[in-house]
């Protein structure tokens, strides 16, 4: 079976469709309800006119992630992938960019959110203090975090449509006084030295052109004594370089992710050591006893064909932005590359790092 129906098979549908099942398909299209409706998907800060062209411009300069000349780009394609698909994130996934481990008996939202209070629990933040979210998104993370702890959480975003749609989220759930957002690069914070009493990242550095720089922000910015900890993507010691099903997999993932290139685990902790961390946990959340985080990618495969038969519509009415099926069809191909690479072992969303800056003098 073809991963994409044919435009034959598309208009067949269509003509079968009814305005009455259009109306379904639209309703009830989003896994998350309280996000994005599928009426309103669009291209973030992108006018709906340079969609499809942000989109092509966006897959040509990702096209060989480990061979990108132009680092200093980076930032900016970033930039313009997430204005492609944070509608589409809140609408297929939730407000959570990120994996989670399966946990027995729970939803995929309490799942999630246990892998977020557990960032709480390893930093040992207390209420009033200051936490730092680096790559906040929208800030599903952000507001679990700071219901848990009662911590005051700031966070920074490159992309300023996110900014302004955490911001909602935030005053929606009663949070605002807790959360805060600025739109800013992770590689150059507007943060003073010594002023954050815990910083986090979840799934986040993986789009840094080098992830030493924004590892010494965070060291910049970060109080002596006290704890980062990141989750990170990376390639296990099962990834084999001259193992072509491997190569195209993890190709597969940096394309569709906007990631200059995955690093492996044994370098991330060395990375953060030439900082001047000190690591104090490094491991893969991943590996067994976790339960696999890529299920929910495999149960979603029916919800994503659906979902791109609504979007095929929209997109064909005008109601959503020419380029926009192209953008759900590269995250459908990405997340089967990431299904892949769950089910093979040679890649992890969540690779561990805690890591502490010195105190002073020491």
């Amino acid at each position: 079976m073809e991963m994409w129906m044919t435009w034959g098979m598309f208009w067949g549908a269509m003509g079968a469709l009814g305005a009455g099942a259009y109306y379904v398909l639209v309703l009830a299209g989003a896994a998350e309800r309280k996000g994005k409706r599928a009426v309103d998907l669009g291209g973030g800060s992108i006018t709906r006119e340079q969609v499809r062209s942000s989109y092509q411009k966006y897959a040509s300069f990702f096209e060989k992630p480990k061979q990108i000349e132009a680092k200093d780009n980076v930032p900016n394609f970033v930039d313009t992938f997430y204005n492609l698909v944070t509608d589409i994130y809140e609408w297929g996934w939730g407000q959570s960019f990120h994996f989670s481990p399966a946990v027995p008996g729970k939803s995929h939202k309490e799942s999630t959110r246990l892998h977020e209070e557990r960032v709480v629990d390893l930093l040992g933040v207390k209420p009033g203090q200051k936490v730092l979210d680096v790559g906040c998104g929208v800030g599903g993370p952000m507001r679990a975090i700071a219901a848990y702890s009662q911590a005051h959480v700031t966070g920074i975003t490159i992309n300023d449509y996110q900014v302004a749609r955490a911001r909602s989220h935030n005053k929606k759930a009663g949070l605002d006084n807790l959360c805060e957002v600025v739109c800013g690069n992770f590689l150059f914070m507007p943060f003073e030295n010594n002023s954050f009493d815990g910083a986090y990242s979840i799934e986040a550095t993986c789009h840094a052109p080098e992830l030493k720089d924004v590892y010494a922000e965070v060291f910049r910015v970060l109080k002596p004594g006290h704890l980062y900890v990141t989750y990170e993507w990376v390639t296990t010691p099962l990834f084999r370089a001259d193992n072509a099903e491997h190569v195209e997999c993890i190709h597969g993932i940096e394309h569709g992710d906007a990631l200059p290139g995955l690093r492996s685990y044994k370098q991330v902790g060395e990375i953060a050591k030439e900082v001047g961390f000190k690591v104090l946990e490094d491991r893969d959340l991943a590996l067994p006893p976790a339960k696999p985080w890529w299920i929910r990618l495999k149960m979603g495969r029916l919800a994503y064909y659906r979902n791109h038969l609504v979007i095929a519509l929209l997109s064909f009415l005008g109601i959503a932005p020419k380029g926009v099926v192209d953008v759900h069809e590269m995250l459908f191909k990405t997340a089967d590359h990431l299904t892949r690479g769950g089910e093979t072992g040679i890649f992890s969303p969540m690779h561990l790092l805690v890591l502490q800056k010195p105190e002073e003098g020491l």
